[in-house]
């Protein structure tokens, strides 16, 4: 209970309110704070919709701009030659740059598309 007390100050107000018994210290010492079942959702620079989840994921403190995924799955809608095609994505790993706005799979990544392409590859960077 002591480490609690002398660590509060540097911690959030959020942390704070976490029950002690909620919070890792490991993930804490280690400057990551780890999600399971993550989701992100959100639109292109062309107002398309895209979603991604995955199984786990982390963010380091000192570097709040990067989501660090496994597991990844996903849909991403895109319109080519006036026709909407969403594309269906699965990946072993990603990175989600929120501030640049890019996602970077990597690991048996899968591209299926509503138009019937399909693609394979072992890194596919995607500019929303």
């Amino acid at each position: 209970m002591i480490a609690a007390l002398v660590a509060a100050p540097l911690f959030t107000k959020q942390l704070l309110w976490t029950p002690i018994s909620a919070v890792n210290m490991t993930d804490i010492v280690s400057n990551q704070f780890k999600m399971s079942g993550a989701s992100f959702v959100g639109t292109d620079k062309n107002g398309e919709p895209f979603r991604l989840r995955a199984k786990t994921g982390y963010q380091e403190y000192d570097n709040p701009d990067i989501i660090f995924m496994n597991t990844v799955s996903g849909t991403i809608s895109r319109v080519t030659g006036g026709k909407k095609i969403t594309d269906n994505i699965t990946a072993n790993k990603g990175q989600y740059n929120r501030k640049k706005k890019r996602i970077t799979l990597t690991g048996n990544v899968h591209v299926d598309s509503s138009n019937g392409d399909k693609l394979r590859t072992n890194e596919l960077v995607i500019k929303l």
